[in-house]
C-alpha cells in the first residue's frame, strides 16, 4: 500500500472520519449484472421481521452462490488492501463477515442507529486508545442512494464517541452515491439506513470483513458448503471460512479446514497450524526440557511475551 493510493489514502480518512466514499470503483455495468442476477431473489424473498432490521426491507445473504459478479466486489483489491490495513493487525488473516443483498421498500422507516461490532461483546472490553477494529463495512449501491430514498447515514468520527450510544441525527452525513462506488465504514461507527420516501425501491449489497478469530454474522460453511466452495477460487474459499486461523483455531478433523476443497481428500491425522512465534517458543521450551536439570526457568526475551502465547498483534490478511 504506498503513501498515495486509493486505498491507503482511504485508510487514513476511515481511521480519521470512521468512513470514507470511494467513487467510480467498480464498472457500473457489473453492478448492473449483478442486480439482474439477484432480481428473482430478491422478488422471492419475504419482508424481514423484527424491530431492528426493518420491516419495511428484504434481506438475503449467500451472495458468491447467487451470482458470479459478488466475487469482484468482494475481492476488490483496494477493498481489501484497506481490510489488511485495519484488520490485519489484529490477527492472523481477516474473513468474510457478511455477504447481504437489502431492499428498502417505499416508506421504509428509518433504521435504528446503531455500530456493528456491537455483535461481538468483547469489543466493549478492549482499550479503545489502541484502535482495534473488529470489522469493516463496505455498502455497494444497486441502484443510486439520495437522501430521499433511504441513502446510509452515517456519523463522522463516532468512533472516537464509542460510550455515546446515540448522536444527534444533525450530526450525521447523508452517503449519497451512484452504483459503481462504494461506502466503506468501521465497525465502530455508527450508521444506520434511511427512510425511503420515494416510490421506488432501494437496492444495495452490503459486504463486510471481520477479525479471523470472530464467530462471524453468517456462517460461511452453512452458506458455501465444501460442494459450492470447490467451485470458487482458493483465494475466495479461504476468506469464505476455508482457512485455519493460527494457532489451530476453525479446524476440522484437527486440520485445515481447506481439505474439504479436496475431492478425494483422504483421512489423515491432525496438523498443526501455528505462528511462527509459537513454533519457536516451544522449540525453545523443548530444548531446555532435554537439557540437564529439566524445563528452563527462563526464556529469550523475544519469546516471553504474550504475543509470542498467544499469537496477539500479527499482521497478515
Amino acid at each position: 500500500m504506498t503513501a498515495n493510493s486509493p486505498s491507503s489514502q482511504g485508510s487514513a480518512r476511515l481511521r480519521d472520519q470512521g468512513y470514507a466514499i470511494f467513487e467510480d470503483l467498480v464498472s457500473p455495468d457489473l453492478i448492473v449484472g449483478l442486480n439482474a442476477d439477484l432480481e428473482t431473489h430478491f422478488a422471492g424473498t419475504a419482508f424481514s421481521q423484527g424491530c431492528f432490521s426493518g420491516t419495511g426491507t428484504r434481506r438475503f445473504a449467500g451472495l458468491l452462490k447467487r451470482s458470479s459478479h459478488a466475487a469482484h466486489l468482494v475481492e476488490h483489491d483496494v477493498i481489501l488492501a484497506l481490510a489488511d490495513d485495519l484488520l490485519g493487525p489484529w490477527c492472523d488473516h481477516f474473513s468474510l463477515n457478511l455477504t447481504q443483498a437489502i431492499e428498502l421498500a417505499p416508506e421504509a422507516s428509518q433504521q435504528v442507529p446503531h455500530r456493528d461490532q456491537d455483535m461481538w461483546p468483547c469489543s466493549g472490553f478492549i482499550d479503545r486508545e489502541r484502535g482495534m477494529e473488529f470489522l469493516i463495512n463496505v455498502m455497494w449501491p444497486l441502484s443510486a442512494f439520495t437522501q430521499d430514498n433511504g441513502a446510509t447515514l452515517v456519523w463522522p468520527r463516532s468512533h472516537r464517541r464509542q460510550d455515546e450510544l446515540l448522536i444527534t441525527p444533525e450530526e450525521a452525513v447523508i452517503a449519497e452515491m451512484a452504483p459503481g462506488s462504494a461506502l466503506v465504514f468501521l465497525g465502530s461507527t455508527l450508521h444506520a439506513a434511511g427512510a425511503n420516501r420515494t416510490a421506488l425501491p432501494r437496492r444495495g449489497v452490503i459486504i463486510s470483513y471481520c477479525l479471523g478469530w470472530l464467530k462471524p454474522y453468517e456462517l460461511p460453511w452453512l452458506a458455501y458448503p465444501p460442494e459450492v466452495a470447490r467451485t470458487f477460487p482458493r483465494s475466495l474459499a479461504r476468506l469464505a471460512g476455508y482457512r485455519v486461523h493460527r494457532p489451530n483455531l476453525g479446524t476440522f478433523e484437527g486440520r485445515c479446514p481447506s481439505l474439504l476443497l479436496e475431492e478425494a481428500a483422504g483421512p489423515s491425522g491432525a496438523i498443526d497450524a501455528l505462528l511462527p512465534e509459537q513454533e519457536a517458543l516451544i522449540a525453545a521450551w523443548r530444548q531446555g526440557a532435554d537439557a540437564p536439570g529439566g524445563h528452563p526457568t527462563m526464556l529469550p526475551a523475544h519469546l516471553n511475551s504474550g504475543a509470542a502465547s498467544l499469537g496477539t498483534e500479527q499482521a497478515g490478511g
